[in-house]
């Protein structure tokens, strides 16, 4: 028994010594396990954040803006050739107005209210040649609007409304707008009211070419944006994320006439301007640098010399103008305006657009790689530094005839409670357009006229047809057009 013991006890004693030796053994051949950091894995196209991507809130500055906003109706004439009350040619068609007037075309925008008293801005294709201007807020109230001043030049106009206590946008800063940053558009297409879209700033200072007035006297320097803006969004508010107006909307870029992915928008700085001016006077008051620019390119520089591309190039300097009254002259490079680099025509015009005669506007150029700055006194049209006043339409002339108010007892024959009579006629738009002496004037463009001065104020600014309705002593009506 002892020697059973004695080989069981060496038997267990070796098998702890061969299974200590097989541990140390297997760590030392195998490799221990670790366990790796795990790579992060995303979507691709998303940020690498776990939560969600914030955006701006546009709820308060949407709510704030609706209610600023207007739906505009407007109503033209048709500006048609002569015709006559008992015989006219639509009669043959069945479309003759009850009253024998041609029937008036309608059309629909958007505006701004800008002040608590009734004062709101829109486009000035939106109410110019109207005969009649119906504002309907976004609380459904109604009312007939006057026109304060239009300025094809910027396409702006400043329409009126008799209320109080109305809701109002307040002025931004455009020129403090920065590309990438957030806007919201506002207004009503297809008559669609209070719609909001939103979008970025794209560009700025961009010229498209569109409103090319007569005398070249133009501000395109539109802010671009990606909010969709429709037919009838013309005159509504752009306004930033904290609910300011920064401009008013005005094209869009598109060959069908809907939006196709760029909308453009007047400044507000331009638009504060033109509403005081037309607010103030009657009529805009336009400062002058009196230049003649051309936007520096590569190949222009080569010609000139110059060894930067940065800045306006002064190709002339107007006689008598601010500019050389100042001292710059032809071959300059007008680097700032203010302090506020210039790189473009439609950059230089904004600025300057911002001012009025007799303001002074500091200028640097630079002449031979020299920095220079001139003190300009910017001048108006006539080439002083007065206010412009509003021009006042000599009906005499422009008309070719002379009138006198209509006797009460020819009114009553006639059935007319209004009129202006005429009693010579020479050359002018009158005789030009196949109207007779005698002929009475009862209503230009709808509006009643009865004395001389009535004929004045409508006439005064217009621009385009003319539409004159009246009748004749034997009391055959008729209907004139001319332009103006």
């Amino acid at each position: 028994m002892k020697r059973i013991a004695g080989s069981l006890l060496i038997a267990i004693a070796g098998g702890i010594i061969a299974l200590a030796a097989y541990s140390i053994i297997d760590k030392k051949n195998v490799p221990a396990i670790v366990e790796q950091p795990r790579v992060p894995a995303y979507l691709a196209g998303l940020s690498g954040t776990s939560g969600p991507m914030v955006l701006p809130d546009f709820t308060v500055a949407a709510n704030n803006t609706v209610h600023a906003v207007v739906h505009i109706k407007t109503e033209y004439q048709r500006k048609s050739s002569v015709y006559d009350y008992f015989f006219d040619f639509r009669d043959f068609f069945g479309n003759r107005s009850p009253h024998g007037s041609p029937s008036p075309i309608l059309a629909t925008g958007s505006g701004v209210i800008i002040s608590p008293d009734g004062y709101i801005v829109t486009n000035n294709h939106v109410v110019a040649e109207s005969d009649k201007i119906e504002v309907t807020l976004n609380d459904k109230r109604t009312y007939s609007a006057e026109i304060i001043g239009t300025d094809p030049s910027t396409d702006l106009a400043v329409i009126k409304v008799s209320a109080k206590d109305l809701p109002y946008l307040v002025y931004g800063n455009s020129d403090n707008l920065q590309v990438g940053e957030w806007v919201l558009a506002v207004g009503n297409p297809f008559n669609l009211t209070s719609t909001v879209t939103a979008g970025i700033v794209s560009a700025k200072a961009r010229n498209i070419n569109i409103l090319g007035t007569p005398d070249g006297t133009a501000i395109e320097s539109f802010i671009q944006t990606d909010a969709a803006v429709n037919r009838g969004n013309s005159g509504g508010a752009l306004v930033n994320t904290r609910g300011e107006l920064v401009g008013i909307n005005a094209a869009i870029a598109s060959g069908t006439g809907y939006y196709a992915g760029y909308s453009f928008a007047i400044p507000v700085n331009i638009v504060r301007k033109v509403v005081e001016d037309l607010k103030e006077f009657g009529t805009i008051q336009r400062g002058f640098l009196g230049v003649s620019i051309r936007e520096l390119d590569s190949k222009l520089a080569a010609e000139q010399g110059l060894d930067d591309i940065r800045g306006v190039f002064v190709a002339e300097v107007v006689d008598e103008g601010a500019a050389r009254a100042a001292g710059l002259r032809s071959g300059d490079v007008i680097m700032n305006i203010e302090g506020v680099p210039v790189n473009s025509t439609s950059e230089l015009l904004e600025i300057i657009g911002q001012h009025r005669p007799g303001d002074k506007v500091n200028v640097a150029v630079k002449r031979n790689n020299k920095d220079l700055a001139f003190n300009v006194t910017l001048k108006n049209k006539d080439g002083n530094t007065g206010a412009v006043k509003r021009e006042e339409v000599n009906v005499d002339a422009i008309l070719g005839a002379t009138f006198e108010p209509v006797s009460r007892k020819l009114k009553e024959e006639l059935g007319v409670e209004n009129g202006l009579q005429i009693v010579s006629l020479r050359d002018g738009k009158l005789r030009n357009a196949g109207v007779r002496q005698g002929y009475i004037i009862i209503q230009v463009d709808g509006k009643s006229v009865n004395s001389r001065e009535d004929l004045t104020k409508v006439l005064t600014g217009k621009k385009g047809g003319v539409l004159i309705e009246g009748i004749y002593p034997n009391r055959t009506r008729a209907y004139y057009g001319f332009g103006m």
